[in-house]
């Protein structure tokens, strides 16, 4: 929304395409709707949303809601599925603004019934107003975990129980980061906020717990761990798993963008310019694709890109792009000042998998367990591509997009080379799943035909 309302200023012309029916993106979802019990559940920055909407509702640019994009060539044709039909437009410059997806978390019984991610528990929060049982457990680590919590108490449900597996006393690496994160005062009174207030509703609080396991024969019944050497065991029929987010970054994965490995938030992110500009000269990406910031660092991210595209195309002079960018970026960097603290805070371990179950599922597609990337490992796999040929890891429905990461970490961790050496799953479109109907409508238009039409 950002980067077509500062698009729109210089008079470009802006298609945003959007795979949900409405503006908002995951921050903001159902932000135009949602009633005003709800804007006070989700907090004042849910509320801001609200006034972003509005202005890229006045901005002028063409909105295509419920419009998935499926495929992108690297000359700038953009197919996109809307209702059953496909249609393609020629862009002049793309800016990829594909948000964060949550890690995986693959711990046994995590497939259970039962069993989701606090995301898509957030994501039901403010879609349908649903609120989670009062059993519910939340395990894992991240600053989501407290945030959905806070929010779940302030809509006056209880919780079962917080199961936190970042360590009680926080890492020596991330208290070297504090002086760096107060310049982010903001982000640490919040974090105060909300843990005082699950401190206040009395919500089981477990800190630094390790080998978790769900159980349950064919739905959650309860959740596992270790904390200091001792055993817990908490009855629940939900648990609500959260390990951090990461950039999604399938689209540039499949444009062959460039992309680099962040060793302090455990993930891949495309490789960029000051400008958000990937390896590909005429797409940008902007928001957490380019790297988890946040909602406000996503806002500068965007703006800071649309600003790069209108000094390509001279819409606005380089000088001038220039400097509202500088500006944008002391901005950008302020907000920013707090994720070295928060992303050693709450790093993840590097093993994806918790205890060494064999069969824990890491994808859940295919259903290939740890035992079996084991065994592949074994006889010469050496990578995640070739597993696709051993085992079809990665070729379900989801593509990759929840295994992705956590395949590659464990065929790391079993050959004892670095993740980078491993390297990620190779893409291709559509990037969504389709009908075989709409496949056989994926066909770039006849580009002389277009160029005369133009």
């Amino acid at each position: 929304m950002a980067a077509s309302v500062e698009a729109r200023k210089a008079g470009a012309s802006v298609l945003l395409l959007d795979e949900q029916d409405a503006v908002g993106g995951q921050i903001y979802r159902n932000v135009e709707r949602a009633s005003s019990s709800m804007r006070d559940v989700l907090g004042h920055e849910y509320r801001y949303g609200g006034g972003l909407a509005k202005t890229f509702a006045a901005s002028g640019a063409s909105y295509g809601k419920r419009s998935t994009v499926i495929d992108i060539s690297r000359d700038g044709w953009v197919g996109y599925e809307h209702e059953g039909n496909v249609s393609y437009v020629k862009a002049g410059h793309i800016i990829i603004a594909t948000g964060a997806a949550e890690r995986p978390f693959p711990i046994p019984g995590w497939t259970l019934p039962g069993t989701m991610t606090v995301g898509a528990a957030q994501t039901m929060l403010k879609s349908s107003a649903a609120v989670p049982s009062p059993r519910a457990v939340l395990a894992g680590t991240g600053p989501l975990l407290y945030l959905f919590a806070a929010q779940v108490l302030r809509a006056g449900r209880k919780l079962g129980a917080i199961v936190d597996t970042s360590p009680r006393i926080p890492r020596l690496s991330a208290m070297r980061q504090l002086p760096g994160a107060l310049r982010a005062p903001r982000y640490l009174m919040k974090g105060f906020g909300l843990l005082s207030a699950i401190r206040k509703a009395n919500v089981p609080h477990y800190w630094g717990a390790i080998d978790l396991r769900i159980d349950g024969l064919d739905k959650t019944e309860s959740i596992s761990f270790s904390v200091g050497g001792r055993q817990h065991r908490i009855e629940t029929d939900l648990v609500l798993l959260h390990q951090g987010v990461i950039p999604n970054i399938q689209i540039t994965q499949a444009l062959r963008c460039d992309h680099r490995w962040d060793e302090l938030q455990m993930c891949w992110a495309p490789k960029l310019d000051i400008w958000g500009r990937t390896s590909l000269e005429r797409i940008f990406v902007a928001g957490d694709g380019a790297g988890i910031g946040g909602a406000l660092a996503a806002e500068y991210r965007g703006r800071i890109a649309a600003l790069g595209v209108l000094a390509d195309t001279g819409k606005l002079a380089k000088d001038e792009a220039s400097r509202i960018a500088g500006r944008m970026r002391q901005a950008l960097n302020k907000e920013l000042a707090i994720r070295p603290f928060l992303d050693q805070l709450y790093q993840p371990p590097p093993s994806p998998s918790g205890p060494k179950d064999q069969s824990t599922i890491i994808c859940r597609c295919e259903e290939v367990t740890v035992g079996q990337i084991g065994e592949a490992v074994a006889i010469g796999c050496a990578g995640p591509n070739q597993l696709k040929a051993f085992l079809r890891a990665g070729m379900g429905p989801c593509q990759g997009r929840m295994c992705g990461l956590s395949v590659s970490q464990t065929i790391s961790e079993m050959r004892d080379v670095p993740v980078t050496e491993v390297g990620i799953y190779r893409l291709r479109p559509p990037f969504k799943p389709v009908s075989l109907l709409t496949l056989s409508k994926m066909s770039i238009p006849d580009r002389q035909k277009q160029e005369r039409r133009q």
